[in-house]
């Protein structure tokens, strides 16, 4: 890994330089999946010099949570010509400064930022805004919110602050795009849609899709018949898969389940995934400042409904007498163990609150899995209900339960879900933002 001093201060005309600003593969998280797996998008074009540039440390150092993957063994940048860059960390502005002189060495044709929490908005607005002024670099944000799920009172401010300075944005969903006019009223956009020209007529704003994880693939001699049998499954499975959080409505996923597997006995719910408030040890000095901390901020700055640290959606698992119907993998689970928990589910729960596009359905679609989603955020504009999975009300517990018996009823025809996102791919992608 490149060191800050190191890179490269001639530039090839030959090629294109592109740095993609966001998590690197050390980290876990969807964030850093997607990053990586742009980077390696745009390495495998030709006459591309490719650069992710990431942070240190990525957020407040008062929050109580651990960020890195200390269990993946794969590294996922093998067989590759990526430059990796750990460099900026939130909580030291000098290294800031050390980043944009980085990138501006590098002579970049196009950074993208990866915008996904609106904390980030100090340290983003000033790096971008400093870059912005670059000739012949454009400058993207690649959106995967604009409007804040949990909702702080400064969510707007740190938005606004973080994203504006830019040549152009990326949206995977309609629904982003209005929320980009709601935050600036006073600017003019132009909706570019895949493949489509370009009229100069706003600050253009690619809408693109969330690209088809690549990474995560069926083992074609996985035994599946086995596993199942080892974890206890039954015929029928349901997936919740993913960092536990309220938004994703896990609570809601149970509640459901429980009414099917009141009107039958050949189901299971599988549920994998890290506690995101549990991740460091409680009895350490350190890990009860942070959280003695953090909670003072959350109390100032969240709205009480909003602070989820509390959240425990796995005691509705006892409280209902589930036990012997749930499986429970209360954890992370390493990049190269994912496959399992796909391969012997049939369908991925994605109940969710609110929504922007899901990388949990991004991993599903490249194990052809129907989808079982509520019908909020994008999911209208992917999931079409009866073709490529079902929809139910959003905090509508027996419209959930009508939609898993309805995939079992009814199920879905796996060759659907395929077709839906064959053109998804990321090295489409990754040809749009360079076009």
């Amino acid at each position: 890994m490149m060191q800050p001093g190191k890179e490269r201060n001639v530039k090839d005309s030959k090629k294109k330089t592109i740095v993609c600003f966001g998590p690197g593969p050390m980290f876990k998280g969807g964030i850093a999946n997607y990053n990586t797996s742009l980077a390696k998008a745009f390495d495998k074009l030709e006459d591309t010099d490719v650069h992710i540039v990431s942070w240190t440390q990525q957020y407040p150092a008062i929050i109580p949570r651990d960020f890195i993957d200390r269990k993946s063994k794969v590294d996922q940048l093998e067989g590759t010509d990526i430059k990796v860059h750990y460099i900026t960390n939130y909580n030291n502005p000098a290294s800031w400064a050390v980043t944009v002189k980085l990138i501006k060495n590098l002579r970049p044709d196009k950074v993208i930022f990866q915008w996904a929490i609106a904390v980030q908005g100090i340290p983003l607005g000033y790096i971008a805004g400093k870059l912005k002024k670059l000739k012949n670099t454009e400058v993207f944000f690649d959106l995967h919110f604009v409007i804040q799920k949990e909702g702080s009172a400064l969510d707007k401010a740190f938005t606004k602050r973080g994203i504006k300075h830019t040549n152009a944005y990326i949206v995977h969903a309609y629904k982003t795009a209005d929320e980009l006019r709601t935050l600036f009223p006073d600017k003019k956009f132009e909706v570019i849609e895949r493949g489509g020209a370009v009229k100069s007529e706003g600050i253009k704003v690619l809408k693109l899709y969330h690209p088809v994880y690549d990474m995560f693939a069926p083992d074609p001699d996985f035994d599946v018949a086995g596993h199942k049998k080892e974890m206890r499954l039954k015929e029928h499975v349901f997936l919740f898969f993913g960092f536990i959080r309220k938004y994703k409505g896990l609570h809601n996923v149970i509640k459901a389940f429980a009414r099917v597997a009141e009107q039958r006995d050949d189901v299971s719910l599988l549920i994998v995934g890290e506690s995101f408030w549990n991740t460091l040890d409680s009895k350490k000095l350190s890990t009860r400042i942070k959280n003695a901390t953090f909670g003072v901020a959350k109390k100032i700055f969240l709205r009480k409904q909003d602070d989820e640290r509390n959240y425990n959606p796995l005691a509705l698992v006892d409280e209902l007498n589930l036990e012997d119907k749930v499986y429970v993998d209360n954890d992370f689970v390493p990049n190269e163990e994912v496959h399992k928990y796909f391969q012997v589910s049939d369908s991925i729960m994605l109940f969710y609150l609110t929504a922007t596009p899901s990388g949990i359905e991004s991993i599903a679609y490249n194990f052809k899995m129907p989808m079982l989603a509520t019908n909020v955020g994008h999911f209208p504009e992917t999931v079409k209900d009866g073709y490529n999975g079902y929809l139910a009300r959003p905090e509508d517990v027996e419209s959930m339960a009508d939609a898993m018996i309805k995939s079992i009823e009814k199920p879905i025809n796996r060759e659907r879900v395929a077709a839906t996102s064959k053109d998804m791919s990321w090295e489409n992608y990754a040809k749009e933002i360079l076009r």
